[in-house]
């Protein structure tokens, strides 16, 4: 039998990928999920339809939403990662030697104990015990919380389904407040290609509470057009001239991010840069 997973990427466009074998496919709480082994890709976790992770390119994403905030930052010792509940982003965040605890609050546990079972990689960091693991809505999490956190995470799915509410502006406001005087927040903001009205309205959030709001770029293959965006709200901190000139480094086991690399993800193509002059008219 030939199979094949297509992911509708817009009422347009689709991308499909051959499938080897499904290894799980159920409706949780909250979302369909189904856990793939694919010729190109390797596993695949999608929800709802859309493609999360893969073994081939996860590491590009999670080093990604990851490194540049912490590295922006000169001394993060409090991380919330909001979603995540595949542990790639924990696994990249627990690099930091100057990171004391981390909060990850993910709405969906059958995720995790997916990925602990199909994922190693990635979900053997939730073991680590500088990481506190609550089940629970991101956004009622943030509710009250003021001056908490170094940095703030959103790894979340697409704007459907559970994560609706974290592009938001009501749920920015709350992770603004909850952030200390110095706090960064990331969020991954979809295809710069299909996505533009995230993007936008993202930004123009962002850019009303924070005197820092930058995109930043990714390629990440098995996402929507190759290349992804995401987006750095900082209280202080330039993301691109800043924190890595003030600190070593010293990171391991990185095979994307480089200091040269989170410098470059900054420099937009123009196409980027005139829809996001729009936004701010």
């Amino acid at each position: 039998m030939d199979l094949w997973f297509q992911e509708k990427q817009t009422p347009h466009l689709s991308m499909g990928c051959r499938v080897k074998k499904v290894l799980v496919h159920k409706n949780t709480n909250y979302q369909e999920l189904s856990l793939l082994d694919t010729n190109v890709f390797g596993r695949m976790l999608i929800l709802d339809g859309y493609i999360q992770i893969t073994e081939k390119d996860e590491y590009i994403y999670h080093e990604m939403i990851v490194h540049v905030p912490l590295m922006t930052h000169p001394e993060p010792t409090s991380v919330l990662i909001i979603g995540g509940g595949d542990g790639g982003a924990a696994r990249e965040v627990l690099k930091h030697s100057s990171v004391e605890k981390v909060i990850m609050v993910e709405i969906d546990a059958e995720v995790v104990e997916i990925c602990k079972s199909y994922f190693p990689a990635t979900a053997n960091a939730l073991k680590d015990s500088r990481l506190e693991l609550i089940y629970a809505d991101g956004r009622e999490y943030l509710r009250n919380k003021e001056d908490e956190f170094d940095i703030i995470i959103v790894d979340s799915t697409e704007p459907v389904g559970p994560s609706a509410g974290l592009f938001e502006p009501e749920f920015y406001q709350g992770a603004y407040a909850s952030l200390k005087a110095e706090g960064i927040l990331v969020a991954q903001t979809e295809s710069p290609f299909h996505n533009q009205d995230i993007i936008t309205n993202s930004y123009t959030s962002l850019s009303k509470l924070f005197p820092v709001t930058k995109v930043y770029l990714a390629p990440v293959p098995s996402y929507p057009g190759g290349l992804w965006s995401f987006m750095i709200g900082s209280k202080k901190y330039q993301p691109h001239n800043n924190g890595l000139l003030q600190k070593e480094w010293q990171m391991e086991g990185c095979r994307y991010y480089t200091p040269q690399v989170h410098w470059s993800s900054f420099i937009l193509p123009p196409f980027i840069k005139d829809f996001l002059q729009t936004a701010n008219k």
